[in-house]
């Protein structure tokens, strides 16, 4: 069996030794369908349940090819005027859902005490690059200009994800600072983000085998999303970082993603931009969405929200 880092905590250790048992079916292993059954059934089983929450309702609304599904959450019991989050999962651009991120979209409302719009983008290889950060764009302005349709009084705009989600969140937020939606991005919130070619980083070595997202895994991702190498929506570390927002990246000290959410964090450390970077020593990728297997992330995702309350103007 591989070896797990001696960083490890004691609940991250637990579960990958049970993930990395050979017996453990493995996503790389399946064709995309069987591989979203696959993340739905580990979140059933890794991750908490939604709990209780003033509003949840999917809606949809249109996009470039077709409707897009999202499901917004919203703690509040009045609606007063706010910046909305508009979040976008992970999953390697190729699995996840709604579903999948639904407990850790309503603790966000419920911790940050803003509307969170979850956005359900078009998968690869059905659809493959570049059309989820079509959907995601086109989603987001959307949202900026139907806040009244939503039931919201929507004053600026949040782009959060998690992994692929957080290359995502990232592309909007790059896209919008070029061509402004009708609400301005006032903070964007990744979540160990996709942002570079993993290989280039001293992470990746460290960390692609044995501590849950593996380099098999990573290249069945990237074989399925079919990215043009040299498209800025793609290697979004390499567009220019100028006029950017308030961020909060959040990586995880046992992920080969590491280091390229460290390197971004630079990048617009180095551009003037405010950013507070947090990192989860001793954890994994994927934590986000894997609360009750591993409990010790909710201090990890709680420090990380008093960050962003924190870069948010007028704290929001």
């Amino acid at each position: 069996m591989t070896e797990i880092h001696p960083d490890a905590r004691p609940d991250v250790r637990a579960y990958l030794e049970v993930i990395n048992d050979p017996a453990t079916p493995k996503v790389w292993q399946f064709n995309p369908e069987e591989g979203r059954g696959l993340m739905k059934m580990a979140k059933a089983m890794a991750d908490v349940e939604r709990g209780e929450i003033a509003r949840v309702e999917d809606l949809s609304l249109p996009g470039p090819a077709s409707d897009i599904a999202i499901r917004l959450y919203d703690a509040r019991t009045a609606a007063a005027a706010a910046p909305a989050i508009c979040f976008y999962h992970g999953g390697g651009f190729v699995i996840g859902d709604l579903d999948t991120h639904d407990s850790f979209c309503a603790e966000m409302a419920r911790a940050m005490q803003l509307p969170v719009v979850s956005i359900d983008y078009r998968l690869a290889p059905e659809a493959p690059f570049p059309a989820a950060p079509e959907d995601c764009e086109a989603a987001t302005r959307w949202i900026a200009d139907n806040g009244r349709a939503l039931g919201l009084d929507i004053t600026g705009l949040i782009p959060c994800g998690d992994s692929a989600g957080g290359n995502l969140a990232i592309v909007v937020t790059q896209q919008l600072r070029e061509k402004p939606a009708a609400k301005p991005v006032v903070a964007q919130f990744a979540i160990y983000p996709v942002v570079d070619e993993a290989t280039k980083y001293r992470s990746f070595g460290d960390f692609s085998k044995g501590h849950l997202l593996t380099v098999d895994t990573m290249k069945w991702f990237s074989d399925h999303y079919a990215a043009d190498p040299a498209d800025l929506r793609n290697v979004c570390i390499d567009n220019a970082h100028h006029d950017m927002p308030p961020t909060v990246v959040m990586t995880a000290g046992l992920d080969p993603l590491r280091d390229q959410g460290r390197a971004y964090a630079k990048a617009l450390v180095d551009a003037g931009a405010t950013v507070a970077h947090y990192n989860a020593v001793g954890n994994v990728h994927g934590f986000i969405t894997l609360r009750k297997a591993l409990p010790s992330s909710n201090d990890d995702i709680a420090q990380a929200f008093r960050l962003l309350k924190a870069v948010l103007p007028d704290n929001g």
